[in-house]
C-alpha cells in the first residue's frame, strides 16, 4: 500500500499524479470544494517526512488535528457503489471487508472527528458516521459511545488499546505510534527503535496516565453565576485554547478588562467546552480572602466525594482550620502526574500589588498550588496581575454578538434584524452586561427595542434600578458594577477617581492632557496637581486604566499634541447618572472652559486638525449650555469660542447658539459699545451671511461698524474688516455699487496700515476682483487677480498657495 501512496516528496517533485493514490488526494479537494471549504488535508502527503522534527510533531498533533477538523472523509477504493437506489446496501460486503478498518493509523481518523463521511471509490456518499455506525461497531468492535465524540477518559487504558489489537501498520513502531492520541499521550518518535521498544515506551507512559486517570473529579459549576447559553467570543476561546495547552508545566492566562465585559463568563464557556481535557475543574471566588477559603472547602468536599482515601484531604477537620484545608487541596493538586487539572481564580479585583495599600488585598501566589503543572485561569479588573499570559478582554466587536446577547437574553426573535434593536445594540456599544441588563427588562417589560432606547437614553438611573438582576453577573448591576472600581481607585490615587468623576462633562472619546491644562489659578487645586506635568496626568489615568475603566484612544486622524484615553459609553453613562448623581456645576464649568480655552486661533498652523478633535467635546459642552447646567457669568469668552469652533466647522446653527450666548454676556459684563462685544456681533453678522440671513447679516455688520468706528476709529484694522466683511454682504444682496464703495475703502485703509503685500489686503484685491468680474469689468477684474495672485505667491509661497482659498479663487477667476 505504501507504495501506491502520494508522499509530500512525490507532490513536490510532480511525480505524485502517476500514483494510483493521487486519486484519493484528487478527490478530497473536489468533495473539500462543494463542502465550501477553503483547505484540505491528507496526512500521507502533507508530511513532510524527511524532517524529523516535522514528523514528530505531526504524530503527536495528528488526533487533536483530526478532533478539531470540519469533516473527514474516507475514500474507500476497494468499495464500489454503482446507480442504485437509495436503501439498497449492495455495496455492504465490500464495506465490511474494506482494509481501510484494519490499518492502524486509521484508529484516530475514525475515533477523532464529530463528522466523518465514508465515500466509494467512484465518489459517492456511502454514508456517515452516525448512520453506518451499527454497521462500523460491529466491523470494528468499538462502543457507540466512543464513536459519538465523547471524552475517551470514560473509557480504560486496556479498553482502548484493545480497539487496535488486529490493526497493521507498514512500519513497526506505528503500532504504538498511532496509539498516541487514543491514550492522550505525547512521547518522542525514533524511527529504527522497533516496536517492542515503542510499545515500552508506550507502556510506560499508560501507566502514569492510569495514576492520572485517578484525579480526575466530575464536571460541575454548582453555585457558579452562568448563562445557560453562552454566545459570542468565538476568537478569544480559540486562543485561550491555544495559550492553555500544556506540555506538563503550569500554563497561567490572566483574563483582565473593564467590569461587566464578560470576563467570568468567558471562563465558563471555555471550561464547559473543553471539560474534556481536563480530569479536574475547579471555581474559586478570590473577591476577598474569606470567599476564596470558602471555595477551598467546597473544591475538598468535592475531592472527597469522589476520592474518600485521598490522604491530603481526608484527615482535615473543615471547621477547625481554614489555612490547613487550603493546603491541603495544594497538596493534592501538587502530587507528580496530576497535571490535568484546571483552577478558575474568579473576581481577582483587589489583588495585592504594588500601589495597592489596602490591607485586604489579596495575593494569589499563596493560593496557587507549589507544583509548577496544571492550568490556571484568573478573571480580574486589574492589568496589572502579571501571573501569566495577559488577555485584555475588549468590548464586542461585532453587532451581530451584541444582537445575538439582547435575543438570547429577552427570549425575543427576529432581533437580528430589527432596525430599533440594531439602534439599541449600537448604543451598548458591545458591553455584555449591559446588553444582558437590556435583554432580560426587555424579556419582562412588554416594551420595544425603542422605547427600552429612549429610556435608557432620558432616564438611566432609574432604569437600571429597576431593571431586574442577573443570575448571571451574581449580584452586580450596571449601577453597582462600577462603583467597586471606582473605590479601589480613589484608595490608590484622589486624583484619579477626581479625573473619571470629571470626564463625565467631557465627551467620553479621547481626553487628553493638553487639553485639561490651561493654566487657569482660579481652577481647583487638585486639576492644577493633576495637569502640573504629563507623569502626574498619566499616572493618575495609569491607575484608571489598571481598573480596565479606560484605555488609549484609537484614531485614524492626524493629530497634535498627545494621545488621549477614552471611556466605554456604558461607563460614561454611569459617570454622568452615579457618579455625579448631584450635578456638579463646577466640573461643568470646569470642562467648557477647558474645551473654550482650546480653539485654536486663525494664526495657529493647520487649526483645523484641532478643531476636530474638540468637536465631540464641544457637542457634550453646547449640551451642558443650553440645558442650563452651568452659570453664564464669566462665560461668555468661552462661548465665544465655542462659537468659533462650530463656524469654521460649518455647524451654523450650533455656532448662532454659541454667539448669542457669547453676546447676551458680553453685553451685561462689558457693555454694547465694547470691542469685543463688537466682534461677537461682526461674527454674528458672518454667521449670517452664511446662512443665508442676509437682512439680520447686515443689521449686525452695521451695528458692528458703527460701534468699532467709534471705539476704535475709521482706520482701524478690526474696522477695516467689518467694512471688508459689509462689502461682502452688498455683493451678495445684488448691491454692486455699495459693494464696491466698501471694498475700496477696506482696500485703501489696508494698504495704509498693513501694506500692500498682506494677505488680509490681498484678500480685499482678490474681492474686487471678483466684483468688477460680476459687473462685467473684465479688464478691472483682471488687473485685480493680477495683483492678488502676484501677491499670493510671494507671501505664501508654491507650496502653500495650493490650500489658501482666496488664492484658488484668483487662480480660478
Amino acid at each position: 500500500m505504501g507504495r501506491r501512496e502520494v508522499t509530500f516528496e512525490d507532490l513536490r517533485d510532480g511525480s505524485g499524479m502517476k500514483k494510483a493514490g493521487y486519486e484519493k488526494t484528487r478527490f478530497c479537494g473536489e468533495q473539500a470544494r462543494r463542502d465550501g471549504l477553503q483547505y484540505f488535508w491528507v496526512d500521507t502527503c502533507c508530511i513532510d517526512k524527511s524532517s524529523s522534527a516535522e514528523l514528530t510533531e505531526a504524530i503527536n498533533s495528528m488526533f487533536r488535528w483530526y478532533r478539531e477538523a470540519t469533516k473527514c472523509y474516507v475514500y474507500l477504493s476497494g468499495v464500489s457503489r454503482p446507480v442504485v437506489k437509495i436503501n439498497d446496501l449492495a455495496w455492504e460486503s465490500a464495506f465490511r471487508e474494506s482494509k481501510w478498518f484494519t490499518r492502524g493509523w486509521t484508529l484516530q481518523e475514525l475515533i477523532a472527528p464529530a463528522f466523518v463521511e465514508f465515500f466509494s471509490k467512484e465518489g459517492e456518499l456511502l454514508g456517515d458516521k452516525s448512520i453506518l455506525e451499527h454497521h462500523v461497531c460491529e466491523i470494528t468492535g468499538i462502543p457507540a459511545k466512543a464513536l459519538r465524540g465523547n471524552s475517551l477518559f470514560g473509557f480504560t487504558i486496556a479498553e482502548r488499546m484493545s480497539w487496535a489489537g488486529r490493526r497493521k501498520t507498514t512500519r513497526e513502531e506505528d503500532q504504538a505510534y498511532s496509539l498516541l492520541g487514543i491514550l492522550d499521550i505525547s512521547m518522542p518518535i525514533i524511527y529504527g527503535e522497533g516496536r517492542d521498544k515503542a510499545l515500552k515506551r508506550l507502556r510506560d507512559k499508560t501507566r502514569a496516565e492510569v495514576k492520572r486517570e485517578d484525579f480526575s473529579i466530575t464536571f460541575s459549576l454548582f453555585d457558579v453565576p452562568q448563562l445557560e447559553n453562552f454566545v459570542a467570543r468565538e476568537k478569544e476561546l480559540a486562543e485561550m485554547h491555544t495559550k492553555l495547552k500544556s506540555d506538563g508545566s503550569r500554563k497561567t492566562i490572566v483574563l483582565h478588562g473593564l467590569g461587566g465585559i464578560g470576563k467570568t463568563q468567558l471562563s465558563i464557556a471555555y471550561a464547559k467546552r473543553h471539560k474534556d481535557n481536563y480530569s479536574a475543574i475547579f471555581w474559586l471566588n478570590i473577591k476577598d480572602k474569606d470567599s476564596l477559603k470558602q471555595s477551598f472547602i467546597k473544591i475538598a468536599k468535592q475531592i472527597l466525594r469522589q476520592h474518600p482515601s485521598a490522604s491530603w484531604v481526608s484527615n482535615i477537620d473543615f471547621n477547625e482550620n481554614l489555612d490547613r484545608v487550603v493546603d491541603a487541596v495544594k497538596a493534592w493538586l501538587s502530587l507528580p502526574d496530576h497535571t490535568r487539572w484546571l483552577l478558575i481564580y474568579d473576581n481577582y479585583d483587589n489583588p495585592k500589588i504594588a500601589g495597592n495599600r489596602d490591607p485586604a488585598a489579596v495575593d494569589i501566589e499563596l493560593f496557587l498550588p507549589e507544583a509548577y503543572q496544571g492550568s490556571v485561569i484568573v478573571t480580574t479588573r486589574s492589568s496589572q496581575v502579571d501571573i501569566g499570559y495577559p488577555f485584555h478582554l475588549r468590548k464586542l466587536s461585532n453587532v451581530q454578538e451584541s444582537l445575538e446577547i439582547l435575543s438570547y437574553t429577552s427570549r425575543r426573535e427576529g432581533l437580528v434584524n430589527d432596525p430599533d434593536a440594531i439602534k439599541l445594540a449600537k448604543e451598548l456599544d458591545g458591553f455584555p452586561l449591559a446588553l444582558a441588563t437590556a435583554g432580560a427588562y426587555l424579556n419582562q417589560v412588554s416594551i420595544s427595542s425603542a422605547d427600552y432606547f429612549r429610556l435608557y437614553k432620558e432616564s438611566w438611573a432609574k432604569l437600571q434600578n429597576t431593571s431586574p438582576k442577573l443570575g448571571s453577573y451574581e449580584d452586580r448591576t450596571l449601577y453597582s458594577t462600577w462603583q467597586i472600581s471606582y473605590d479601589h481607585v480613589e484608595q490608590r490615587n484622589f486624583l484619579s477617581a477626581k479625573l473619571l468623576r470629571l470626564w463625565a462633562y467631557f465627551d467620553n472619546q479621547d481626553l487628553w492632557f493638553e487639553l485639561l491644562r490651561h493654566g487657569d489659578s482660579n481652577d481647583p487645586e487638585w486639576i492644577r496637581e493633576l495637569t502640573a506635568d504629563e507623569l502626574s496626568f498619566h499616572d493618575a489615568v495609569r491607575i484608571l486604566s489598571d481598573h480596565g475603566l479606560v484605555e488609549v484612544a484609537t484614531s485614524s486622524e492626524q493629530r497634535i499634541e498627545s494621545n488621549g484615553y477614552s471611556i466605554h459609553g456604558c461607563v460614561h453613562s454611569w459617570t454622568i447618572h452615579a457618579l455625579n448623581r448631584e450635578w456638579n456645576f463646577d466640573l461643568a464649568r470646569l470642562a467648557i472652559k477647558s474645551v473654550g480655552a482650546h480653539v485654536p486661533g486663525e494664526e495657529d498652523g493647520r487649526p483645523w486638525l484641532m478643531q476636530r478633535r474638540l468637536l465631540q467635546h464641544a457637542a457634550r459642552c453646547s449640551y451642558i449650555v443650553v440645558k442650563g447646567l452651568v452659570a453664564d457669568d464669566g462665560m461668555d469668552w468661552a462661548y465665544y469660542n465655542l462659537g468659533l469652533l462650530y463656524a469654521d466647522q460649518g455647524k451654523l446653527a450650533e455656532a448662532e447658539s454659541m454667539y448669542e450666548r457669547a453676546l447676551a454676556g458680553k453685553e451685561k459684563a462689558l457693555g454694547a459699545e465694547h470691542t469685543s462685544t463688537l466682534d461677537t456681533v461682526n461674527n454674528l453678522g458672518l454667521l449670517y451671511a452664511d446662512q443665508g440671513k442676509l437682512a439680520e447679516a447686515e443689521s449686525m455688520y452695521e451695528r458692528a461698524l458703527a460701534g468699532k468706528e467709534k471705539a476704535l476709529g475709521a482706520e482701524h484694522i478690526s474696522t477695516l474688516d467689518t467694512v471688508n466683511n459689509l462689502g461682502n454682504l452688498y455683493k451678495s444682496q445684488g448691491k454692486l455699487a455699495e459693494a464696491e464703495s466698501m471694498y475700496e475703502r477696506a482696500l485703501a485703509g489696508k494698504e495704509k496700515a498693513l501694506g500692500a503685500e498682506h494677505i488680509s489686503t490681498l484678500n480685499t484685491v482678490n474681492n474686487l476682483g471678483l466684483l468688477y468680474a460680476d459687473q462685467g469689468k473684465l479688464a478691472e477684474a483682471e488687473s485685480m487677480y493680477e495683483q492678488a495672485l502676484a501677491g499670493y505667491e510671494k507671501a505664501l509661497g508654491d507650496e502653500n498657495i495650493q490650500t489658501h482659498i482666496p488664492a484658488l479663487n484668483t487662480m480660478l477667476g
